[in-house]
């Protein structure tokens, strides 16, 4: 099936044959379905916490987070391109009359925060703003926003474009997530970690804006400490054709395709870090709405640091001896309740030692406390019980192409679904000896998506890795949390910038 030329193409990548052939495999066999066995709801899987709770928790990160090395993690690689996918249609047709999204966007055109700069582009082209706008010729506003005569919006990434204004001026969210960062993500010296995951072609963009831009939100003793990662190429996946056999490019490659936010897993690894949180480049907000992002930031990061440091102390116990036989039926039960650690029926009449053997493999692995928000539509993927071929049952975030909706019980268990996930994690990065966990022993390989594509006027099949936050940290030890809707303020289309939460 492949060429000595196709092994060099492997290699250059560093991919290697056998990965290559298990994604092949794949193709053929397809992935399995997860199993749900219940949704994760209040009454059983998410926490929700009270006031009281959420006080001791946020007073636990303040107090402690200064003792661990804190970074904050951002995927940010995405062009701005699918945001603007309404005004492509408009500008690509025939009519000039504005309707539905175009309608909105232009009659609240000056509420955007690059307004200014959309001005500023037009004026220095012989253009004013207001005069097409009277003239409705909106098609050439348009054209300036997204095209290289202009701004050239669509080529840039989410994350460099202006999202909220200021009486100082506008904002893009790298410099949104620069101030959060200050607010949890510091170490007690005052710098601010951020990683931000980039493509290639924007990586030097983001680093151009972030060192012109620093020194407005550098204040007291805060500095940042900014990093970046790109997406590995030895973690693109071979694409098919409709037969299963590989695809080629007319000069006789194989395509490659990437493979997905699980990819990523490979840039969480690499943080030198106890802790990271994890956000996506768009959910952000203005100023005077932070504070429960704050809140919660601090409320999961000090639930965090509370489970880690009880699983390192039950560990550490088990190494040195100190464990007796009520102290391991003790940590059985803070495991089982605290942490949804599923355990073999019968444990509690196993031998001491087969006791804490498997109680230093259950806990002696990375942690993830995940914000979860309440359903406000349809119930989709989200948070799940799911049961795995030996009948252990474990806490997942489940996307809802991994779910067989043709199986009534499946189908019946996503109704049940009462929350969603807003991708807010903070994960626990090392062990109790302080060395960094090796996260590929805990990724889930049989779990994916394949999905219909087209190249070139043909059609292709391609596959994305587990992802991050699905099958890539599937044996992660998991705890949901509910968080406020206020906490979720994602920007798919240009339109939501003018929701009340970015103005």
């Amino acid at each position: 099936m492949f060429t000595a030329t196709d092994l060099k193409q492997f290699e250059e990548k560093k991919i290697s044959l056998a990965s290559i052939e298990t994604q092949i495999s794949h193709f053929r066999s397809g992935f399995p379905f997860i199993k749900l066995s219940a949704a994760a709801t209040p009454e059983k899987g998410i926490e929700v916490l009270d006031a009281a709770q959420i006080d001791t928790l946020k007073k636990i990160f303040e107090e402690k987070a200064s003792g661990y090395a804190i970074s904050k993690m951002v995927p940010a690689s995405g062009a701005a391109s699918r945001m603007f996918k309404s005004l492509h249609a408009f500008m690509d047709g025939d009519t000039e009359e504005a309707q539905g999204d175009i309608k909105e966007f232009i009659e609240k055109l000056s509420d955007f925060a690059f307004y200014g700069d959309l001005s500023e582009v037009l004026k220095k082209n012989n253009l004013d703003i207001n005069t097409l706008l009277a003239g409705k010729q909106y098609k050439t506003i348009i054209r300036y926003l997204l095209t290289d005569a202009g701004l050239n919006y669509t080529a840039l990434p989410k994350g460099l474009l202006m999202f909220h204004q200021y009486a100082e001026g506008a904002r893009t969210p790298l410099e949104e997530h620069m101030v959060e960062g200050k607010e949890y993500s510091k170490d007690k010296n005052g710098l601010v970690h951020l990683h931000f995951t980039v493509s290639p072609e924007h990586k030097e963009k983001f680093v151009e804006k972030a060192s012109s831009c620093e020194s407005k939100y550098v204040s007291g003793n805060n500095s940042f400490d900014i990093s970046y990662s790109i997406q590995k190429p030895s973690t693109d996946t071979i694409a098919v054709d409709m037969n299963n056999e590989p695809f080629r490019n007319p000069d006789g490659s194989i395509l490659f395709r990437p493979g997905g936010h699980g990819a990523l897993i490979e840039n969480l690894n690499e943080i030198d870090a106890d802790i990271a949180f994890i956000k996506n480049i768009d959910n952000v907000v203005p100023d005077s709405l932070k504070e429960p992002t704050y809140t919660y930031k601090k409320v999961l990061g000090g639930l965090l640091i509370k489970l880690m440091d009880k699983s390192f102390e039950i560990i550490t116990a088990i190494e040195n001896g100190e464990m007796n036989a009520i102290a391991a039926d003790e940590a059985v039960e803070f495991a089982r309740n605290e942490m949804n650690i599923h355990f073999p029926n019968g444990i509690n009449f196993f031998s001491l030692e087969d006791k804490k053997g498997i109680i230093i493999d259950k806990l002696n692995r990375p942690i993830r406390i995940c914000g979860m928000v309440k359903n406000e539509g349809e119930p989709g993927g989200g948070p799940f019980w799911v049961s795995d071929p030996k009948g252990n049952t474990s806490l997942q975030v489940v996307e809802s192409s991994q779910i067989n909706m043709d199986n009534e019980e499946q189908k019946d268990i996503v109704g049940q679904a009462t929350h969603f996930n807003p991708v807010d994690l903070v994960c626990s990065l090392k062990n109790h000896k302080g060395n960094n966990f090796d996260l590929h022993e805990f990724i889930d390989s049989q779990t994916g998506f394949i999905s219909l594509k087209s190249k070139d006027g043909k059609e292709l099949k391609a596959q994305e890795l587990p992802g991050l936050w699905n099958g890539a940290m599937a044996d992660w030890i998991s705890v949901f949390v509910e968080v406020p809707i206020e906490t979720f303020n994602p920007v798919k289309t240009v339109n939501d910038l003018l929701r009340p939460q970015h103005q």
